[in-house]
């Protein structure tokens, strides 16, 4: 990983050349010089930097909006209120469903995404012409492919249709979209994009190279694709061809998250950070420890807690969805902290990424974004879909998940009413709630919410819980409806191009 991440910070610094010139965020100025992508793609090697500096922008979204956008959306975690620091509120409007299109975090993540796609956008356009092996011209290829599927994936399921760029701007003039291409032509390309990246992907890569793209990313990825789309069928064929590829549970949930394990047998695609370099590291510990917890679960007596903590903090709901006896939930998250004069407050926070730190402010956590149980859960999913079957391999794949967890097995004729599933709403209930506690504070929740249709049931009884709990709820708090499940598109991007905002 070592060299990987060399190549990540050289990468950074080319890509951030090339295409600065033709961002969003520069349509309307001129630019007085440029260089053109052109002229820095000349060899393998620089090839190999722009694709590592692509990777960078779902490290940088990762820090903060990836899961912002994703887990805080949904009923598994809020937010601690800080009166004294208010700075942060838009993030709370998230939580709460009020944010507006002109809210700083909304044009970030659009940001971010769009960044990353016209990166992808100038190594395709470029490679074409750079002498290498066909071997690493495929590779590089299906990296940039599978990376800007990974980005229009996050803004399709966001906000629907948006812009559908797949040629690098060479001047502000071209900058401007089309408009906002349809949710099913964003599936279609992206579908097709990452058939051709999982046949062009390594299945493994040396350990330097670890946590680049594989076939196993690309293909579990479409699967997520054609299961929010519904078509269960095609998500089934590609999910098996990840079920051939060698990948294994972890024996023990609690090691699959530790740093020491990242890019481990079960993990088919993490987002990448190295706590030595600074710029490189995660800081998810700091985030997501309660603001008021001092140095108790960071550990790091030097940094000071303030509005950028507090975040992701488990909800109760989430705390009460683990049943007793799960392995999964000690691994997950705490109930509370015990404060310096040894009283115990009773404010949750989230434990899965936090394993002490590397030097002030700084972590080594990945971020893991699909791993093999999600995979195991889908094609259960999948089977289930197909039809109900009492004993099927359905039954034996959420069990396989379940037996980890410390568990005992749900059947279809089980005597115990908590265990018995016997009919394939039953199965899908269950499928749902495993889900929820086994891929817990991993961004997979909001999703499974919107795709199952229980979005707005959810999170309605979720939001009046919150209102009855807690203070300080502003008005019209968690008002759900189908509109809300998309978010607004950033009103800067709707006067900038000339896009049709969605319904509020």
């Amino acid at each position: 990983m070592k060299n990987y991440t060399k190549y990540i910070i050289a990468g950074v610094l080319l890509i951030s050349l090339s295409v600065s010139g033709c961002k969003k965020s520069f349509l309307d100025q001129t630019p007085e010089a440029s260089l053109p992508g052109v002229n820095f793609y000349k060899t393998e090697t620089d090839i190999k930097q722009a694709v590592s500096g692509a990777y960078s922008s779902i490290s940088d979204m990762g820090r903060v909006n990836y899961w912002l956008f994703g887990e805080m959306r949904s009923d598994n975690t809020t937010f601690q209120y800080n009166p004294a620091d208010r700075g942060s509120e838009q993030r709370e409007f998230m939580d709460q469903f009020l944010i507006g299109a002109t809210a700083e975090p909304l044009q970030g993540y659009w940001q971010q995404n769009y960044t990353g796609i016209l990166r992808c956008n100038e190594i395709l356009a470029r490679i074409g012409d750079v002498p290498m092996s066909a071997g690493m011209k495929n590779q590089y290829t299906g990296e940039a492919l599978f990376l800007r599927s990974f980005h229009y994936f996050n803004l399709v399921r966001q906000f629907g249709g948006v812009p559908l760029r797949l040629t690098p701007s060479q001047s502000p003039a071209d900058s401007r979209s089309k408009g906002r291409a349809s949710i099913e032509e964003i599936y279609t390309q992206i579908s097709a994009d990452l058939n051709t990246a999982g046949t062009a992907l390594p299945v493994k890569y040396t350990s330097t190279e670890a946590g680049r793209a594989t076939q196993g990313a690309a293909f579990a990825l479409l699967a997520k694709i054609y299961m929010t789309q519904k078509k269960f069928s095609d998500a089934l064929t590609a999910l098996r061809k990840v079920q051939q590829l060698g990948y294994n549970l972890m024996p023990v949930y609690k090691d699959i998250f530790l740093p020491a394990n990242k890019n481990n047998s079960e993990s088919v695609f993490e987002i990448q950070y190295l706590g030595s370099q600074p710029g490189l590291s995660s800081d998810f510990l700091y985030q997501f420890a309660p603001w008021s917890s001092g140095s108790i679960i960071t550990g790091d007596p030097a940094t000071s807690l303030n509005g950028s903590s507090g975040w992701n903090i488990p909800t109760q709901d989430m705390i009460n969805a683990y049943e007793t006896g799960d392995l999964r939930k000690d691994a997950s998250l705490a109930e509370g902290f015990t404060d310096l004069s040894g009283k115990f407050v009773s404010i949750p926070y989230v434990k899965k990424y936090n394993h002490g730190i590397i030097d002030r402010g700084r972590t080594n956590d990945n971020f893991p974004v699909i791993r093999y149980a999600d995979v195991l859960l889908m094609i259960a999913e999948c089977l289930n879909e197909q039809g109900f079957a009492a004993g099927g391999e359905q039954f034996t794949l959420l069990n396989q998940i379940r037996t980890r967890a410390g568990l005992p097995a749900k059947t279809a004729a089980n005597p115990i009413a908590a265990l018995s599933v016997d009919n394939q709403q039953a199965f899908r209930d269950a499928i749902l709630q495993e889900r929820r506690v086994e891929l817990a504070f991993e961004n997979h929740r909001w999703y499974d919410l919107v795709r199952s249709g229980k979005a707005v049931e959810v999170m309605t009884a979720h939001g009046l819980y919150e209102i009855a709990h807690r203070t300080n709820i502003p008005s019209g708090s968690y008002l759900l409806n189908a509109n809300k499940l998309l978010l607004p598109i950033p009103q800067r991007e709707v006067n900038l191009d000339n896009l049709t905002q969605n319904p509020q």
